[in-house]
């Protein structure tokens, strides 16, 4: 194909087993391929720029050409790809890319024997050198049925698919901006869904167990369907999708593409391009990036927030994510705009007189421009974000099924210095916090009151993400962050020798201001030149 076969070599076109041969049999890898490598295709077609593309693709295929694998060997098929990419080329940084899925919803966020080799994959907790990697996955599509008609109530019951329940992997949905009808054969009939509301391909968490991770994290493009008018035939159409590459060359170059595959597409897209701007952030901080530039659009907020409730919210949470991500977003800070990141490692665990205790925590002083923040007008509101990401290593054998602590290595929390709280004070909350297991214990200094979210939301999975909300009087003074440890099979399975492992995370902080006149990032820069210990 004349787009593909610049960034995509013939020695890069690999097969888990040699005799279904590396060629795409049913046109599925090569519509994905096409988004992964120009994103939006046909803005590219109309745009009369140079179209710069700074990463290449590869391909394995994993699927054979007539039915299918073992569901016993999704997972293994699935580290066996990974393995044969990074061998025919270790020398590259990649992201990993997955658009298929089981194709029942039997698991519910329960994790599976593949969704825990993705997140062993994703840890590389069992290689010599623990290699870190960001995978992203579909969350699967909601079959195009009667159902259709219930539309979006029937996604809400239509559950995310295995592996996306993974908890290291980016899980994408879909929603749709594409409502624009000009196909004479569809005249008598209307999109399902209004422009800028979920698609009705996508899947939900909705049914899901609580303790669970928040799937899928953000949304993107993903089609839309219409129908007749008296709701009694649905349909694709070509209108109302994305444009990619056809796998049969010779005879077109084009073809359409929806659903979660086309979303996914999307967001590996938009991982390579964060990736290739900042070569040396971690995989974690390319995945918390991108979530924690997901936004939800009002269109989103008019169909899916019913309320104004931390449990209102919650719910929305399980039906769209975090939102719509935004490369922009995850990439400037602006004057008004400011984004800090860290990248550290931490011990979560130590032992005390034969004893696995919580261990290390990390107490961050936020450089926040405290005399700018004081001379703003008093009820001058100013928002922040939080981000925190990191890998966690699925425990081995039967272990995996059977709930969040005991699936888990580990588990990390950030915890924000309230308003009115002295910092020693502060240190005694979170010590508690950290010797405690109880995951309410924030509420006791009133913190959630600020947080958009709150910890029974956010605090699922292996990435959490919040928005705090105040004035610039209250941020001036809430200028301490810790991230704490809190349990896992690390803890509990001292035999597994584990407890004194390491892990990585990236914590990324975004300060928002209302008006672009307030330039906030000034004297934040010049405080971040001089290092601040904090003793702990």
């Amino acid at each position: 194909h004349p787009l593909i076969s610049p960034i995509l070599a013939a020695a890069d076109c690999l097969t888990c087993k040699p005799g279904w041969g590396s060629n795409d049999h049913d046109g599925h890898g090569t519509l994905m391929a096409g988004v992964v490598g120009y994103g939006d295709l046909m803005r590219c077609l109309l745009s009369s720029d140079q179209i710069r593309i700074n990463h290449l693709l590869e391909s394995v295929k994993i699927l054979p050409n007539a039915g299918g694998n073992d569901p016993q060997l999704w997972g293994y098929i699935s580290s066996q790809a990974v393995s044969l990419a990074e061998i025919n080329a270790p020398e590259r940084d990649r992201i990993h890319c997955m658009a298929v899925v089981a194709p029942d919803s039997l698991d519910r966020g329960r994790p599976s024997s593949w969704s825990g080799s993705l997140d062993q994959i994703t840890s590389g907790a069992e290689e010599e050198e623990q290699p870190k990697r960001l995978f992203i996955v579909s969350a699967g599509n909601s079959p195009m049925n009667d159902n259709f008609r219930n539309y979006p109530t029937f996604q809400f019951t239509e559950s995310v698919r295995d592996p996306a329940q993974a908890w290291n992997v980016i899980s994408v949905g879909a929603i749709t901006e594409l409502v624009d009808i000009q196909d004479p054969d569809f005249n008598n009939y209307h999109p399902i869904a209004q422009k800028g509301y979920l698609s009705p391909y996508t899947s939900t968490s909705c049914v899901w167990n609580p303790e669970w991770p928040l799937k899928p994290e953000i949304v993107l493009e993903g089609g839309n369907a219409v129908s007749n008018q008296d709701g009694t035939d649905f349909s694709d159409c070509a209108d109302l999708s994305l444009l990619s590459t056809f796998y049969r060359p010779v005879e077109r170059y084009f073809d359409t593409f929806s659903m979660t595959s086309a979303a996914t597409s999307q967001a590996a897209n938009l991982a390579a391009k964060i990736q290739d701007k900042y070569p040396e952030y971690w995989p974690e901080t390319v995945r918390g990036l991108i979530v924690h530039s997901a936004e939800w659009t009002p269109a989103l907020k008019e169909q899916l927030l019913h309320g104004d409730t931390k449990r209102d919210r919650n719910q929305m949470l399980h039906k769209c994510g975090y939102g719509i991500p935004n490369y922009d977003r995850a990439i400037y800070s602006a004057n008004n705009c400011l984004t800090l990141i860290a990248q550290s490692e931490i011990q979560p665990f130590s032992k005390v007189k034969n004893t696995i205790r919580p261990s290390t925590m990390h107490l961050y002083e936020l450089p926040w421009p405290k005399e700018v923040l004081q001379n703003l007008p008093i009820d001058t509101e100013i928002k922040m974000r939080v981000t925190l990401s990191y890998f966690i290593e699925p425990s081995p054998g039967e272990y995996r099924a059977k709930n969040r602590y005991s699936y888990a290595s580990h588990s990390l929390r950030f915890c924000l210095k309230t308003p009115n709280e002295q910092i020693d004070d502060f240190k005694k909350r979170v010590n508690k916090a950290v010797r405690e297991e109880d995951e309410n214990f924030q509420n006791e200094s009133q913190e959630s009151n600020w947080w958009f979210f709150g910890e029974q939301s956010r605090n699922k999975g292996s990435i959490h993400s919040d928005i705090w909300m105040g004035t610039a009087q209250e941020l001036a003074t809430s200028n301490i962050i810790a991230v704490i440890p809190k349990g896992g099979w690390w803890k509990f399975r001292t035999k597994m020798g584990r407890w004194n492992r390491k892990t990585r995370y990236s914590l990324i902080i975004s300060l928002y201001t209302p008006e672009e006149t307030i330039d906030i990032y000034t004297p934040v820069i010049n405080q971040i030149k001089i290092p601040v210990q904090i003793p702990t």
